[in-house]
């Protein structure tokens, strides 16, 4: 197993020799890694731009099945992510808060409170401002309620994807296994 740059996708190389693992079973040991990929380990979050290589394996007359392998193929990606130490990535959304110029620092303090970065403000009108930043989106959640709450019902957000980002070691840490 290794990692892949960004946007690679994901790609399984065969480097079986011998007959090892039967070739009618090697699609199946793909089948396992890819079906584990979407699962994700940790946080429940798909495992993306990897590269998996099958070199070895073993067979047997009576237990070998379709089945058999997948499941194989899933344990030995959950066994090497575990030994290899992988990073978690988690989705940020990036938001444009919308408020009265009196609420602006009440924003900041909020976004950087979630973990977020300010990309910038800007004037819209006499009294509004418009507050551009990236958060978590497990930080968001219920946005919508705290910004009504903190400004008294003026303030308005839109969001948006915008990218991922590794999860910080200590957050990882509290994530559920899945």
């Amino acid at each position: 197993m290794e990692p892949l740059p960004a946007g690679s996708g994901f790609e399984f190389v065969d480097k079986v020799v011998g007959g090892a693992v039967p070739r009618q079973f090697i699609p199946s040991v793909e089948k396992g890694v890819i079906a584990q990929m979407e699962r994700g380990l940790r946080s429940g979050h798909p495992l993306v731009d990897l590269r998996v290589t099958l070199v070895d394996g073993k067979s047997h007359s009576v237990d070998s099945s379709d089945m058999a392998f997948q499941s194989a193929g899933a344990l030995a990606l959950r066994e090497a992510a575990d030994a290899a130490g992988i990073t978690v990535l988690e989705p940020y959304d990036e938001i444009s808060v919308l408020v009265l110029d009196d609420h602006v620092g009440e924003v900041m303090g909020d976004v950087a409170a979630r973990r977020g970065r300010p990309l910038g403000t800007d004037r819209v009108g006499e009294d509004r401002t418009l507050v551009r930043a990236v958060v978590p989106q497990t930080e968001i959640i219920r946005y919508a309620t705290d910004l009504r709450a903190a400004t008294h019902g003026s303030g308005t957000f839109t969001r948006s994807f915008a990218h991922y980002e590794p999860m910080p070691e200590d957050v990882a840490r509290l994530t559920p296994r899945g």
